[in-house]
């Protein structure tokens, strides 16, 4: 057993399901089981009785009265069933859930949190996926905290997870490139009037750079070239770079990919015209003005999409489909989940579609569509590197703030919701800096252990431990707490939402600091102290499990 709640909600719902076969009612009822709001009203609580009123005509209150009377709580953690209100049902534990369920998280140490919902299923996370025609901005660092956050959840619930990058080496923005270093490359020789710079070209100071670099390398022989071979042997020398930089940024921020994925390679092996066809077997596709379009109305768009340009190349909307279709028909993924950009939202619904033309069943595509963050920095919006005059790469907000900061404070709002991020915030050094606040506990729990330790003093067999001597509030606040993490990080799976975690963790924390204010660890009582030690060390071993998670620092002094 590696979850102590869901096994007692697995009681809870066996020991209605026998109360309602033994009064005739259904036994095939979903029984939902909830937390209260309040403490005063148990510790699980179901709506059961009031589920059953149209089925057996009778007030909820009297079916709830039925059911408890008709329970049994033989080896069970249930000490008493209540009903409350209109016709709640509330179960109330015995004490000593909390003693096995701390013990239970003391003796799986680092894999506490650990469940297998996921049941050995191939899950790819797909997120960040920059252009590669440039450095990474600040915007894709939240989805890199996102992304990765939720690919450990989901290894810690039982799935395989892949993590992957999809590199865009193909196409019109690779076009686009290779014409903004021929620009700049002939300009340098010629001067800035030789050559005329495209208008939609990509105007950054690494473009310039790139073309300088080469110009010093090898010197200006392209420039005698015809422009198609100029283009290309310049984007053959600085795409290479430039993913080798993508690499390093994100390593830097502690991303490290199972599949880099080169969209280059489904044109390669025909994957891309291979989909197609099949979209045009499937009677899918149409021809007009010249162009191959594809039915996408049928799938719920505003208007049909291009498939094939006038010129003859795929559009991105097509190789996009293939590479999918790559996804779960080539390398048999049960689950896809991708992270985009809020400017993506129109794309779900004709992508998902898209799948369905394939035969591919679109639930498996999941999508969290991220929204925008705002930097501030002394009260304004910071859109600016100080250092080039440029947009904020993802290495520049590293250098400014740190990882552990980035990283918690990208995973402090669900994705769907705009985020202010306050970087003054995120390296003050106090308790109104939540990755401060959390880390600090750890610490301080560091600090009590090295200072027990010091004496001499140091925990004895965790089976040898009388935990029933833990009775004081802030005691079981913090164990309630300790316990529920497997749960916590099993919603964080279900929801997709890796924001759970740093709310989890930030409660722990305020539990911790509540309890070290309230209880001495070293006291008279040696049982006692004893006790506490084995929940303060399970206590730093879950902020450490966490913190891991979310790939952010857990020190032992601050």
């Amino acid at each position: 057993m590696t979850d102590l709640i869901n096994e007692i909600k697995k009681q809870i719902n066996d020991t209605v399901t026998q109360a309602l076969e033994k009064i005739g009612a259904d036994s095939q009822t979903e029984i939902e089981i909830e937390v209260p709001k309040e403490k005063a009203h148990g510790d699980f609580s179901v709506n059961t009785a009031m589920k059953l009123t149209k089925t057996l005509g009778r007030n909820p209150r009297e079916i709830a009265a039925q059911i408890t009377e008709a329970m049994n709580f033989a080896d069970t953690y249930i000490e008493k069933a209540e009903i409350a209100g209109p016709g709640f049902i509330n179960f109330y534990l015995k004490k000593e859930w909390l003693a096995d369920g701390l013990r239970l998280a003391h003796d799986l140490g680092k894999d506490f949190g650990r469940t297998n919902i996921g049941g050995g299923k191939k899950v790819m996370v797909e997120f960040v996926s920059a252009n590669p025609t440039g450095p990474m901005h600040m915007g894709n660092a939240r989805g890199g905290a996102l992304g990765d956050s939720l690919a450990s959840v989901l290894d810690w619930t039982g799935y395989d997870v892949t993590r992957e990058f999809y590199i865009n080496d193909a196409g019109a923005q690779i076009e686009k490139f290779g014409k903004s270093l021929e620009a700049r490359y002939m300009q340098l020789i010629g001067g800035e009037d030789s050559f005329e710079f495209p208008e939609d070209g990509y105007k950054g100071g690494d473009i310039k750079q790139h073309a300088q670099n080469y110009l010093d390398k090898f010197g200006s022989e392209l420039a005698g070239r015809p422009s198609a071979e100029r283009r290309q042997a310049l984007i053959n020398y600085a795409l290479p770079i430039n993913i080798e930089n993508l690499k390093r940024d994100l390593g830097r921020y502690r991303i490290n990919y199972d599949v880099w994925f080169y969209e280059s390679s489904i044109h390669k092996n025909g994957e891309v015209a291979e989909t197609i066809k099949l979209l045009e077997d499937a009677g899918l596709t149409y021809e007009k003005d010249g162009a191959v379009w594809i039915k996408t109305t049928e799938f719920g768009d505003e208007k049909d999409e291009v498939l094939i340009r006038a010129n003859g190349i795929p559009t991105y909307f097509a190789v996009d489909i293939a590479y999918h279709r790559n996804k779960f028909e080539k390398r048999g993924f049960d689950r896809v989940i991708n992270i985009w950009g809020a400017d993506h939202h129109g794309h779900v619904a004709r992508m998902k579609g898209a799948m369905e033309a394939l035969g591919i069943d679109s639930s498996k595509l999941e999508i969290i569509i991220m929204q925008l963050v705002r930097l501030m920095k002394n009260g304004d919006v910071a859109r600016m590197s100080k250092r080039t005059g440029e947009m904020i790469t993802l290495s520049d907000l590293i250098d400014e703030i740190g990882v552990d900061a980035a990283r918690f404070f990208f995973n402090l709002r669900q994705a769907g919701s705009h985020l202010e991020f306050d970087m003054d915030l995120a390296v003050a050094q106090n308790s109104d800096n939540p990755v401060f606040y959390v880390q600090y506990a750890h610490a301080r729990i560091a600090s009590i252990l090295r200072a027990l330790g010091a004496e001499n003093i140091t925990l004895a067999p965790a089976d040898s431990i009388d935990l029933s001597l833990l009775k004081e509030e802030a005691e079981l606040d913090l164990m309630t707490k300790i316990i529920s993490l497997p749960q916590e990080i099993a919603q964080c799976a279900i929801s997709m939402e890796p924001s759970k975690l740093t709310r989890y963790v930030l409660d722990l924390a305020a539990l911790f600091h509540s309890f070290y204010n309230s209880c001495r660890v070293k006291c008279g009582d040696a049982a006692l102290m004893q006790a506490r030690l084995l929940l303060v060390e399970t206590t730093k071993q879950v902020i450490e499990n966490v913190l891991g998670l979310l790939k952010i620092d857990a020190p032992d002094e601050m």
